[in-house]
């Protein structure tokens, strides 16, 4: 299936690209991988083994980073939310370029080439994009967080600008620095765009697990503590504890199968995906940094 086209309004023309791309055929010394002269070869199982165990030591960093502790306060989860917000709004593009590959969005249906792919997608945008909110309404889990932040009294004037103008047309980048995104945020974003529009399938499911199904679970239970009793924050609660949830239970475990299919026995696709989890997981940290030094 052909890449996902770059919308006009993403980003503009001088915008770079994702360069970090591994050469073909490099040796390896694993001895998981078999000598190919086409192709270098693994187990995928052992592809996927060797890629968590290179992550390990930036995963556990993040996991441990200070700034969860130091959300302990209203005033602290308010400045907290208003950059994080631009994160939970770009995770849906992550998720959105992934169903692109792996399902038929034209009006002219055709059967996805990998049903089990596309299942695991649409499972994914169901639960991001029509969830049940606390009420029984249906939403999505970025208005939901929006909601949350009006809960709270956390300044949402920067999203809403910005989803107005890119709703408007406005490229990205224009739209952020317009809308007086934080400047966290608008780095964040600009990364996790990159890696949504330029790199490889993929690529893109490994950042998308790596970075986002695999962490949030223990990212927002490392939060969740200090607000469950909170009823200031009953929506953030429930945006948190439904997260961890889906991501936990279903969403982490079937991007870990899909991403086992994709990459399969092809070694440079695991090479490919262990640099974009990598890179995901350093884009959080740069974000938590940031936001650490802001409270």
């Amino acid at each position: 299936m052909a890449l996902l086209a770059r919308p006009s309004n993403w980003f503009s023309a001088d915008t770079p690209a994702n360069d970090h791309r591994p050469a073909d055929g490099v040796a390896s010394e694993d001895p998981a991988v078999v000598d190919d002269p086409a192709r270098r070869r693994v187990e995928p199982a052992l592809g996927f083994a060797a890629l968590r165990v290179a992550i390990e030591p930036a995963r556990r960093g993040l996991l441990d980073h200070p700034l969860y502790q130091e959300v302990d306060s209203l005033e602290r989860l308010r400045t907290f939310m208003a950059t994080h917000v631009f994160a939970v709004w770009d995770f849906m593009c992550l998720a959105k370029r992934l169903q692109r590959e792996f399902t038929s969005l034209e009006p002219l249906w055709r059967p996805p080439s990998r049903t089990a792919l596309a299942r695991f997608i649409n499972g994914v945008i169901h639960g991001e994009e029509s969830d049940v909110g606390p009420d029984g309404e249906a939403v999505s889990h970025c208005e939901l967080y929006i909601g949350a932040m009006d809960e709270v009294g956390a300044d949402t004037r920067p999203i809403r600008r910005f989803l107005d103008r890119i709703t408007a047309g406005d490229p990205v980048e224009v739209a952020l620095a317009a809308a007086g995104a934080p400047a966290g945020a608008r780095t964040f974003v600009a990364h996790t765009l990159r890696q949504a529009l330029d790199g490889d399938p993929v690529e893109v499911l490994a950042a998308f697990l790596f970075g986002r199904e695999d962490l949030i679970p223990e990212m927002f239970a490392r939060l969740l503590p200090r607000w469950r009793e909170s009823r200031a924050a009953s929506r953030f609660t429930y945006y948190v504890e439904r997260h961890i949830q889906l991501d936990g239970d279903d969403h982490g475990p079937a991007a870990q199968r899909a991403l086992i299919d994709l990459a399969g026995d092809d070694a440079a696709a695991w090479d490919r995906a262990e640099r974009a989890a990598a890179q995901a997981i350093a884009a959080r940290v740069a974000l938590w940094d940031r936001l650490r030094a802001e409270l």
